[in-house]
């Protein structure tokens, strides 16, 4: 097994059951890849060198007894939003941020599947946008292009999995975070149903937009991974019926009935599908007609579903900036978005709210006709890094919507989501393509994914850059 890269998720837990190698040799490789890239991809925030190796020698204990658990031993890394006992969750800004009390709800189960949580990954400041660059941490670099940006907000996530820092990892999505980052990477991204995977100790995260998702090289490990994290705190507003993912890897979905949907949803600003990303959209759907699928363009109703986003997240970040220790570090741009979440905090957020129910059986009339959705996962390929970093708010909004205008609305209607890898334009920057269902829709896109990549191996490609501390990132 090389030590240049980190196996997949299945492979590392099936080493370590059959004793090929140790949880702490997986660990030590991965932390020796961390500390040889970051100071060119800084992939992140906080590495968990020393608890990291403690984890992984107890890991080891457990494997020598017989002990079996769907993870153990294995290395993943969580985004910086999310809380790990004894680190801070500073979630992009700057400031001093007290260690956490305890684990967030999704950390928790994957403990209790044995995972070894190695570190944080970096996030965009409070996860507002399609880049992970800021004052607080620096630029987190494509590993396939490093002048290039890896997405956001789940960055970090991105592209340690990317680079084979890591096996797989967790991130989370509020209007594309995980899907984004996972496009531009060559990743699958799993956005699950809201609820699948806990957002605890927030219930709500972001009014209900944001969701905890995966991030893996094959659809098996981000099924894994999903599986792992999945489940309820007793708390939790949002408890869809239990699911075993990982079954659907592999599994014949039949002949189904697939829209392509090229047409960006409505939003206030212009947003045009870049040629080279449709003609890979294209080339998937074509792939889909190939494996026996009736694929034919549609788009579904969203009408003016933009008008609900905008109070929800906005809200959301009104109230991450009231819970910063230094809200005059943070970028103005998130300053202004609090001011105007203040301003709809109240009877256009709970229009927001109200109008959910309304847009669910609207769109989910569409299902009648269609099993799933097939859209692009972005409107472009990767933007330069630094492209976004220094705009003001109007110019950030129309350049993100520009380049990111397809995935949020599946946000707003909680329903899951799954981008694949699409392959690459230009100079080698990977670009990749959503499949779309309504509610407890994950078994259905996975199977289907799972065929795409039977079919198109995009796992094999790996970025051949080395990424080490010295590597050329300008």
């Amino acid at each position: 097994m090389p030590h240049d890269r980190s196996p997949g998720l299945a492979e590392a837990v099936r080493a370590l059951a059959e004793g090929e190698l140790t949880s702490r040799q997986l660990v030590e490789a991965c932390l020796a890849r961390i500390g040889a890239t970051q100071g060119s991809l800084n992939a992140f925030r906080i590495v968990r060198t020393s608890a990291a190796l403690d984890e992984a020698d107890a890991a080891d204990r457990e494997l020598a007894e017989g002990v079996r658990r769907p993870l153990l031993g294995v290395p993943v890394a969580v985004k910086d939003d999310t809380d790990v006992a004894g680190e801070p969750t500073a979630f992009g800004c700057r400031g001093d941020f007290p260690p956490a009390a305890e684990d967030g709800e999704a950390v928790r189960r994957l403990r209790a599947a044995g995972a070894v949580i190695i570190g944080k990954t970096n996030t965009c400041e409070l996860g507002q946008w399609p880049f992970t660059e800021g004052p607080a941490f620096g630029a987190t670099r494509n590993p396939w292009q490093p002048q290039h940006t890896p997405g956001g907000s789940s960055g970090g996530s991105a592209a340690a999995v990317a680079a084979g820092l890591v096996p797989a990892a967790l991130g989370s999505d509020g209007a594309g975070s995980v899907r984004i980052p996972a496009s531009w990477t060559n990743l699958v991204g799993i956005k699950p149903q809201r609820g699948r995977i806990s957002t605890w100790p927030r219930g709500e995260s972001f009014q209900g937009i944001t969701v905890n998702g995966t991030l893996a090289r094959t659809v098996a490990d981000a099924a894994l991974l999903l599986d792992a994290a999945s489940g309820n705190h007793p708390q939790d507003p949002h408890r869809p019926r239990k699911l075993t993912v990982s079954d659907a890897v592999g599994r014949d979905p039949g002949r189904l009935r697939i829209a392509l949907s090229l047409k960006p949803p409505f939003t206030a600003l212009p947003a045009r599908l870049q040629p080279d990303v449709r003609a890979r959209v294209l080339e998937l759907a074509e792939r889909l007609a190939a494996l026996g699928h009736t694929v034919e363009e549609a788009d579904p109703p969203y009408g003016q579903i933009g008008l609900t986003f905008v109070p929800r997240a906005t809200v959301g970040i009104a109230e991450r900036v009231r819970e910063t220790p230094r809200p005059d570090l943070l970028d103005r741009r998130t300053l202004e978005a609090a001011r105007l979440g203040r301003l709809l905090d109240g009877a256009p957020l709970r229009a927001a709210r109200r109008a959910e129910t309304a847009l669910r059986h609207r769109i989910g009339g569409f299902f009648a006709s269609y099993d799933a959705i097939l859209a692009p996962t972005t409107a472009a390929p990767p933007p330069r890094v630094g492209a976004m970093l220094g705009l003001g708010q109007f110019a950030t909004d129309r350049a993100m919507i520009a380049a990111c205008p397809y995935a949020w609305p599946w946000n707003v209607l909680g329903w899951p989501g799954v981008n694949v890898p699409a392959g690459f334009v230009g100079d080698g920057l990977p670009v990749g393509a959503q499949l779309l269902g309504p509610a407890d829709s994950e078994p259905l896109l996975v199977s289907v994914a799972a065929q795409l990549e039977a079919e198109l191996r995009w796992h094999e490609r790996r970025p051949t850059r080395a990424m080490t501390t010295d590597s050329p990132t300008a």
